[in-house]
């Protein structure tokens, strides 16, 4: 194990989510098929008829980016705005009319595009949406970068789940558990994250030591959070009840950190 946070490239590996919001059906399935035959990486994860619905959608699916119709029932879609007490995805505008690219300008879209679409058009905006979302990435790494280096040691990690990105701190993580290729997180206060990374990467990345330790191949824990352990038996009681294993291999390095 080392503290070099490598983990830091995986930013960079989830495809762009976006949601796609207009009351007309077929504008829906025609701007999702020239996305798909972009160049870009964009995963389209829901369709939505109107605001309220897309609101919803936006708050439980967190997208990178929502393109909205801006004539639709109810409620136009610039204001979107008033929904949210801030924006923390991207608006790429689609509409049959121009007259309203001073609200997109005011909602700090990436772009504005006219029905019916170009696909030239179409890839600019896709282009400068995977440019801002890059650079995006960038700032959160370097955040977290300069911090584990102000502190010397590293302090967070970054975790993909289900698409999303979350920091998490390494004194809330307990213990990580293998399952097959994947790696159940054990945390003190939220529910276990199940993630595709094996134990081999996160021993890669996590601080070695009086920190995190490797008790069984199946176990990574923290030593901080042992509650008491079971020589014979090569169990481990950690925080929240936690139940691991201990190789008799490494019996010996085990209790030479506890002691």
């Amino acid at each position: 194990m080392n503290s070099i946070p490598n983990f830091m490239s995986d930013l960079y590996m989830n495809n762009i989510k976006a949601i796609i919001v207009d009351d007309e059906s077929a504008a829906r399935d025609v701007l999702h098929n020239l996305i798909l035959r972009s160049k870009c990486a964009i995963d389209i994860i829901d369709h939505c008829i109107d605001i309220e619905q897309a609101v919803s959608a936006i708050k439980s699916k967190k997208p990178d980016v929502v393109f909205l119709d801006i004539q639709m029932p109810n409620y136009a879609g610039y204001e979107i705005a008033s929904f949210f007490d801030s924006i923390d995805f991207e608006i790429i505008f689609v509409t049959a009319y121009d007259q309203y690219a001073i609200k997109a300008f005011e909602l700090s879209a990436i772009d504005y595009l006219v029905k019916p679409i170009n696909r030239l058009r179409l890839q600019e905006a896709l282009d400068k949406l995977t440019e801002r979302i890059e650079k995006t990435k960038d700032a959160e790494r370097f955040h977290i970068l300069m911090e584990s280096m102000k502190e010397k040691k590293l302090g967070k990690i970054v975790i993909s789940e289900l698409g999303q990105k979350r920091i998490v701190s390494l004194s809330e993580i307990i213990a990580i558990e293998a399952k097959g290729a994947y790696s159940l997180i054990h945390l003190k206060k939220d529910d276990n994250l199940l993630v595709s990374k094996n134990l081999k990467h996160f021993e890669s990345i996590l601080p070695e030591g009086d920190v995190f330790f490797r008790a069984h191949k199946s176990w990574i824990i923290s030593v901080k959070e042992v509650d008491s352990f079971n020589k014979n038996q090569g169990d481990i009681v950690l925080t929240n009840d936690v139940q691991a294993r201990l190789s008799r291999n490494r019996m010996t390095d085990f209790e030479k950190i506890m002691e």
